[in-house]
């Protein structure tokens, strides 16, 4: 019954120079248009959200310990949280924004003083050096790609650090003097008890990441100039602590709690970035609703299609059905249409879409260069190349969904067809 059927179904879709032949067409290239474009979209959404977690992993702690001001007494913290199950290591660190100057440039990029040997166990941060070494002894530094760019420093150049502090100072004093313009100014002598001392630093390495916030803003310092900096003495902004699994934080850091003092919280890595990755899939999701209304399109157009066939295939289900053919039989032969178009949609939309997500770093380079049109700018997306990763799952939901969409389509025309009476039908023939 459905070789019959299916016979009947292909005969009635093969290429011919009729209107209803473009009609046809026009169904596949829908199908196969919304497959691509779903396939595209979802893939490179999920390539987002990991990418931005193995980048952010790549760099930050899996856990950070701080409080809302300074962790006095860091040691005796350091030495309870090694001690906990789950916990790899555990290094302090120093956090906040400086002032740089080299020559005429002047840049606010965010310090991070370190100490190099505990920071290792935490992030392997020399794998992402690309120029110089990872050497933070002494008065050295490790600055991000673009932001060595912007400042146009190479490799054993010296920067001038400023303490942000120094602002505040300044301003101070300022104020003081307009208050009472007969007050006598402080000298630079006096001044110093105010206002920390501005260290030169030597740029030993220059790291990339790969995202666009770390590489562009980020100045690492050894913990001391970061604490003499800031004027902490001994104290430090926080901790940061790595786990044996990144996606087991959530558990190390509800122990970790119990046994931190009062005002001392923890932070993984997931609560830092949650608008982030909370934000990537919800447009994930919100795409993939919007972006199927293309198939639900071609589906309309594939039941407009087969519509148009029984109005012109009266006369033909007519003489089948006085021949005998039963109500199935008539079904199979406009559902199977459906099916074909879904079938060829599905098989082409995956071709094109697999073929656009292998070039599409390609595409947006010919875009920027060719056509001037910035589809992934850095500076927003925070990625130099369009992530994607394609999973099997997704593409099985996305073909499957769309093949039943357009048999379902076809089966509301192909159950008319077969209902329709013989007498009828060839009444006037």
């Amino acid at each position: 019954m459905r070789s019959f059927s299916l016979f009947l179904a292909l005969r009635y879709l093969k290429p011919k120079r009729t209107f209803l032949s473009i009609i046809t067409l026009i169904s596949v290239l829908g199908v196969t248009l919304g497959i691509t474009v779903l396939i595209l979209v979802i893939s490179v959404m999920t390539g987002f959200d990991r990418e931005l977690q193995r980048k952010v992993l790549g760099f930050e702690p899996h856990i950070v310990i701080s409080n809302d001001s300074l962790l006095e007494g860091w040691r005796d913290i350091v030495g309870k949280i090694v001690n906990e199950p789950g916990v790899v290591a555990a290094a302090p660190f120093v956090q906040g924004p400086v002032i740089v100057e080299v020559q005429e440039h002047v840049l606010t990029p965010v310090m991070r003083g370190i100490d190099p040997v505990e920071e290792l166990k935490i992030n392997d941060l020399k794998k992402l050096v690309v120029e110089g070494n990872f050497d933070l002894g002494g008065d050295n530094t490790v600055m991000g790609s673009l932001l060595a760019s912007s400042l146009g420093i190479k490799v054993g150049d010296k920067i001038t650090v400023y303490a942000p502090n120094n602002i505040r100072g300044i301003i101070e004093e300022l104020h003081r003097e307009e208050r009472d313009p007969k007050a006598k100014a402080k000298t630079l002598q006096e001044l110093k008890g105010d206002i920390v001392v501005p260290q030169d630093l030597t740029v030993t390495g220059i790291f990339e990441s790969g995202r666009y916030d770390y590489d562009a803003n980020i100045l690492l310092v050894p913990l001391y100039i970061g604490q003499e900096l800031y004027g902490l003495g001994d104290a430090v902004h926080g901790i940061s602590v790595r786990t044996t699994d990144p996606y087991l934080a959530v558990s190390v850091k509800e122990k970790l709690s119990e046994r931190l003092r009062d005002g001392v919280y923890a932070q993984t890595w997931i609560d830092r970035n949650s608008d982030r990755f909370d934000a990537v899939r919800l447009e994930r999701n919100m795409m993939f609703f919007i972006l199927f209304f293309i198939i639900i399109v071609a589906a309309f157009s594939i039941m407009n299609t087969l519509i148009t066939v029984t109005v012109q295939k009266r006369r033909e289900i007519g003489i089948l059905k006085a021949l005998g053919a039963n109500v199935w039989q008539i079904v199979w032969v406009f559902l199977a249409q459906g099916m074909v178009v879904g079938f060829f949609g599905n098989l082409t939309g995956l071709a094109l879409g697999m073929a656009l997500i292998r070039f599409r770093n390609e595409f947006k380079d010919w875009l920027a260069s060719v056509l001037h049109i910035q589809i992934f700018p850095a500076s927003i997306y925070e990625f130099s190349r369009i992530p994607a990763e394609v999973v099997p799952l997704d593409v099985a939901v996305i073909c499957l969904s769309a093949f039943v969409i357009c048999s379902i389509a076809a089966l509301i025309p192909a159950y008319f067809a077969a209902r329709l009476d013989p007498v009828k039908a060839l009444r006037y023939e």
